[in-house]
C-alpha cells in the first residue's frame, strides 16, 4: 500500500457537499482514507477575484499506480462538475496528488510533489495537520519547515459549519 496526500479544494456551488461527495468517490474509487485534516477557508490563489475556497487534506493508503490513480481523480472531478476553462479558474472541485509515498514523478501529465506546495499556505496549513514530519523528497526539509518558511501571506481559517 502506497500512502499518498491529496488536497481537494472548492469554490463553486455546495463547497462543503462537494468535498464531503469527492472523499465518498475516493473511498469508492481509490483505496482507503486513512486521516482527513480539518476543512480550512481561503482566499483565492493566483487569481485574486474569485469566491473562497474550501480547502482539505486526506491521507489515503492505495494500490493504484500514479498515472492510474490520477485518471481516477480526474473522472471524481468530471463527476462532481469541473470544468476546466481557464487556469486558477473557480471551480466545483480539484483534487491534487500532493505526495506519491516518497516518489519523484515528473511526467507531462503528473509532477509529484506537487510543484506548487511549498508556495501555498492553503496546502501546508492542512498537511502539516496531518503529516508535520514529512519530508519533501526533492528540497529535504519537513513540512513543518517549508511551513514556517512560507513567505504566502494568504487568508486562511478553520472552516466553521453553520
Amino acid at each position: 500500500m502506497i500512502n499518498v496526500y491529496l488536497l481537494l479544494g472548492s469554490n463553486l456551488g455546495n463547497r462543503l457537499l462537494l468535498l464531503q461527495k469527492a472523499i465518498e468517490y475516493i473511498k469508492a474509487e481509490t483505496g482507503q482514507v486513512l486521516a482527513q485534516s480539518h476543512i480550512y477557508e481561503t482566499q483565492s490563489w493566483g487569481k485574486t477575484d474569485l469566491p473562497d475556497y474550501l480547502n482539505q487534506v486526506l491521507f489515503i493508503g492505495t494500490e493504484l499506480a500514479p498515472q492510474v490513480l490520477l485518471n481516477k481523480l480526474l473522472q471524481i472531478e468530471l463527476l462532481l462538475g469541473r470544468l476546466r476553462e481557464e487556469k486558477w479558474g473557480a471551480r466545483t472541485i480539484d483534487i491534487d496528488i500532493l505526495f506519491y509515498g516518497d516518489q519523484i514523478i515528473n511526467e507531462h501529465t503528473l509532477i509529484v510533489p506537487h510543484p506548487q506546495l511549498q508556495n501555498r499556505r492553503f496546502t501546508l496549513v492542512p498537511l502539516a495537520e496531518l503529516a508535520p514530519e514529512l519530508m519533501h523528497p526533492l528540497l529535504k526539509k519537513t513540512v513543518k519547515t517549508l511551513l514556517f518558511e512560507l513567505k504566502d501571506n494568504l487568508q486562511i481559517k478553520k472552516y466553521i459549519f453553520e
